[in-house]
């Protein structure tokens, strides 16, 4: 039987916390630093990104321009909601006109005498992985904490930056552990090059080592059920199971589908016998989007 853990990033202090709230705060250590009064960043409506950039930016009194892919499908979420509660700017778009879009807002805004700040959608980039670089930290300090060894790192992975810093913090710490990336929308061939490219650009920075390879990158693409904010019964089912069981919330689109599409690589793969750490990731207000529908 495996024994299955929780780093609960929800939990972390800041607008319901999450992986975004641990980039976030490196983010706005470099944007206060710089003294930018304007921070421009993208997301979906279901962004838990935006809801916590959005939520910074109020709190230090920023202007927050945020740009949004028009999605008819999709109806508002909580973290919709708390972006406009935040007081940011919303800006929506297609999908192929996002690049133009972004570059129109910051050239805007310049114009309007604002220091912008840019950051790219999910928090990508160095300041993004290095926030998993020290959260693999502290995924070595509760090994030693609870005198184990983890077999297995799951989490759910968007943009790759998360994904990214921990195989750069596996790395830097000559850990065996097999990270194990479960894609929310994304397909292999385009995240693990975006993931390797997070990964070379950060130890290029940092002046690190490096002989990782693209073919090392776990980045799984069978159980995203659609695609981006899709689901289906077996989610929501894990869904149900996990709160009535351990207390804790999911969500379809991160946390639900990763917790689910863990569940299933490893009754495929036949692991067995293994200590395997869940990331949750975060995404409580979106959790509640879909209460009425988990039965």
């Amino acid at each position: 039987m495996n024994s299955i853990y929780f780093l609960r990033d929800d939990l972390l202090p800041f607008s319901f916390g999450g992986n975004k709230a641990r980039k976030a705060e490196l983010f706005f250590k470099d944007i206060l630093k710089k003294k930018c009064n304007c921070v421009i960043t993208y997301g979906s409506k279901a962004s838990n990104h935006c809801r916590i950039i959005s939520n910074y930016c109020a709190k230090y009194n920023l202007d927050c321009q945020i740009i949004s892919p028009l999605d008819e499908e999709q109806k508002d979420t909580n973290n919709s909601y708390l972006v406009k509660f935040f007081g940011a700017t919303v800006t929506t778009c297609k999908v192929e006109d996002v690049k133009v879009t972004i570059q129109n807002v910051i050239n805007k805004k310049k114009e309007e005498g604002y220091n912008t700040y840019f950051i790219e959608g999910g928090g990508h980039g160095n300041i993004g992985t290095q926030a998993y670089v020290n959260a693999f930290s502290d995924i070595i300090e509760l090994e030693e904490k609870n005198n184990i060894k983890f077999d297995y790192i799951f989490h759910a992975s968007g943009t790759g930056t998360t994904q990214a810093g921990l195989i750069v913090g596996k790395h830097i710490n000559n850990s065996n552990v097999n990270i194990i990336g479960i894609s929310v929308a994304r397909n292999k061939d385009r995240c693990s090059k975006i993931i390797y490219d997070s990964v070379k650009s950060y130890m290029e920075e940092h002046k690190i080592k490096n002989n990782i390879k693209l073919e090392d990158i776990n980045f799984i693409d069978k159980y995203v059920a659609g695609g981006y904010g899709k689901y289906n019964e077996d989610i929501l089912n894990t869904i149900k199971d996990v709160l009535l069981n351990y207390g804790i919330p999911l969500d379809t689109t991160y946390t639900g589908k990763a917790f689910w599409g863990m569940k299933e690589y490893i009754k495929e793969n036949k692991i067995e016998n293994k200590n395997i750490l869940f990331i949750h990731t975060g995404g409580t207000p979106i959790f509640f989007d879909k209460l009425k529908e988990i039965k």
